[in-house]
């Protein structure tokens, strides 16, 4: 224990390889009060929020295709939105600041891609505590159902995009854990993420980010190439030569 303490210490200290800063930041993930417990509290504001989001949809007040567009226009949103902060937080090695335990944490995604088998329920709550972004934008998302004229397609919308952000979350975990036949001829309509698609992700460099269908993958592209350095050789680097624990929901 003490000799864990002395490396999260060290953690804090300039100086360091990004790998010694990545070891320490986990041992500050795995041993800090608040880091690994945050996940609970996050995912249970996160599932309340979508909940409450939902609730103050005027349901009933448009025409069924009114609905149907708005929910297609949040399907795509919620692929681009998750993709671009999947791409940031890839891009992202400040192991050494205050978010740095979440971080790092986070790069153990591509050193073991597959998850623990579990149901696709228990991994949208468990993934949704991830979700740190989610808190402030579902926040704001009720506030402005409730104090706002918005619009019912609009509120859809909104709300749409909350929860998808955690269906997006359970897409990944099927294209990594799922070969069932249900599964695969969603993929194959592109309401999942197909294996395929994403396996260009794990195979290659600073690329194909979005993983709840993936459609948005060629406006991600561009902006990654435009913006990121890639993750080959840094965050996977990192995370790879880490020996400790495993905090990730994967195995």
């Amino acid at each position: 224990m003490r000799a864990r303490d002395e490396r999260a210490s060290l953690g804090r200290v300039t100086g360091l390889t990004k790998e010694q800063q990545y070891a320490a930041a986990m041992d500050r993930y795995s041993t800090g009060l608040g880091y690994s417990q945050l996940g609970a509290l996050v995912s249970a504001a996160v599932v309340g929020l979508q909940a409450a989001s939902l609730a103050q949809v005027p349901w009933g007040s448009v025409g069924p295709g009114s609905y149907v567009l708005a929910f297609v226009i949040a399907y795509l949103l919620a692929d681009f939105i998750n993709g671009f902060v999947h791409m940031v937080m890839d891009n992202t090695d400040r192991y050494q600041s205050a978010v740095g335990p979440l971080i790092a944490a986070f790069h153990l995604h591509h050193k073991t891609p597959r998850y623990k088998d579990s149901n696709p329920l228990t991994i949208y709550v468990l993934e949704s505590g991830s979700k740190l972004w989610l808190v402030p934008y579902l926040g704001l998302v009720v506030y402005a159902q409730a104090n706002w004229a918005i619009s019912a397609a609009a509120s859809l919308v909104l709300a749409g995009v909350g929860v998808l952000s955690s269906v997006a979350e359970v897409s990944h975990y099927l294209c990594h854990n799922s070969t069932s036949r249900p599964v695969r001829l969603l993929q194959r309509l592109r309401l999942l993420l197909p294996p395929e698609h994403h396996a260009v992700h794990h195979r290659s460099d600073n690329t194909h980010y979005a993983f709840l269908n993936g459609v948005s993958d060629p406006i991600l592209n561009v902006i990654a190439r435009r913006t990121c350095q890639g993750y080959v050789n840094r965050s996977d680097r990192h995370a790879q030569s880490y020996e400790g624990p495993d905090t990730a929901n994967r195995g």
